[in-house]
């Protein structure tokens, strides 16, 4: 989608992605397909900036992002501006102050939740500065009771034109007109409270649920609460980019978990009950005698919920069978004594070990 290498950097994946996007935009292209295209492009955008899914899709393809709980972001293509600066902060086509009423800007925000907390979804805090109407002008960013004019420069479009002519024809530039910056309006008397922007910084708190299942570096999206909107148009929304802590007892491969339990040599040979972790919390888990290294116990449905769907992924225990480092010399001369008595039957391979080696690191 994006033209680019497998082992692309992120900075040549911004690149693509920004070139693509200012041809393929249906602000800017006439293309019959350009909207599906763009959409195409940006979700293949937000597959590669990610490392996690990048990862996921290099190894298992779309199969992987679906069962890992991806979901394309929905975004408004009614603002090209503002769909950027949620990408990526800033305006690419410099169509700051556009004609008419403009869409509050878009705020970024984070948290970081831990793995035992995807399991069962939690709501988080989210503090921001946000820009809100004025109380005072109510938004206008005028003083209460002083007149607000038309510009008559651009008759009140916040932009001018200028057509020149030349040996090629007609050449039509257009801008912010000069007079009024692009608002349309002239205030006499600027807002004592906002200096005349129509708006203020606010500290806001927010609380955000965050869905089971969710994803390292997933967004979630409130329409909104961002910025508001210039002399009273909407205002923008507030994305949460989502962090989940490493845990040190589990390893994520999409819906499911890895973890390992250690055995020494006679447990493994004899069979052993111990404590494992679980997403839950402890459980006590029987190892049959014999047990070998690389063994994988399948706890079903211990795993993590699926994303906006249903059922939950398995937990994969994989057993690591610890050899002694140091030995006294009874318990050289007992194991000693075991070998003389060992015969091929004692260790005899169970069939499919090596199938269950290589699963176990897939």
């Amino acid at each position: 989608m994006l033209g680019v290498a497998r082992d692309a950097s992120a900075d040549d994946i911004k690149r693509a992605f920004r070139r693509l996007a200012r041809e393929l935009h249906p602000d800017v292209s006439d293309a019959p397909d350009a909207e599906h295209r763009f959409r195409e492009v940006v979700e293949a955008y937000e597959v590669l900036s990610n490392s996690e899914r990048r990862e996921l899709y290099d190894r298992f393809g779309h199969a992987g992002l679906r069962s890992g709980g991806f979901q394309p972001s929905s975004f408004d293509l009614g603002s090209l501006s503002d769909l950027f600066s949620a990408f990526f902060g800033d305006d690419l086509f410099g169509m700051g102050g556009r004609m008419g009423r403009s869409r509050g800007g878009d705020i970024a925000a984070s948290v970081e939740i831990d793995l035992t907390e995807v399991a069962t979804g939690t709501k988080r805090e989210v503090p921001f500065g946000v820009a809100v109407p004025c109380d005072r002008c109510n938004g206008n960013g005028a003083e209460p009771d002083t007149p607000v004019t038309t510009c008559q420069t651009c008759g009140g479009n916040g932009r001018v034109r200028q057509v020149s002519r030349s040996v090629f024809g007609e050449f039509v530039r257009a801008g912010t007109c000069p007079t009024c910056g692009g608002a349309g309006r002239l205030i006499e008397q600027p807002c004592e409270q906002c200096s005349g922007a129509g708006r203020v910084i606010e500290e806001r708190t927010l609380d955000v649920e965050i869905p089971a299942g969710i994803h390292d570096g997933q967004r979630i999206r409130l329409s909104g609460e961002g910025h508001a909107g210039a002399a009273g148009a909407r205002a923008g929304d507030v994305y949460v980019d989502v962090h989940v802590r490493p845990d040190d007892r589990f390893v994520r491969e999409g819906n499911d978990v890895y973890t390992t339990v250690d055995l020494t040599i006679t447990q493994a040979a004899l069979g052993a009950t111990l404590s494992v972790p679980t997403l839950e919390g402890e459980t006590e888990l029987t190892f049959a005698p014999g047990t070998q290294p690389g063994e994988l116990v399948l706890l079903r449905g211990r795993g993590l919920p699926v994303l906006q769907g249903f059922g939950r992924g398995n937990q994969r225990v994989l057993v690591n069978v610890t050899v002694p480092r140091r030995l006294t010399e009874e318990q050289r001369r007992l194991l000693e004594e075991f070998e003389r008595l060992a015969s091929e039957e004692t260790y005899e391979p169970s069939e499919g070990f090596f199938d269950k080696l290589k699963s176990a690191f897939r």
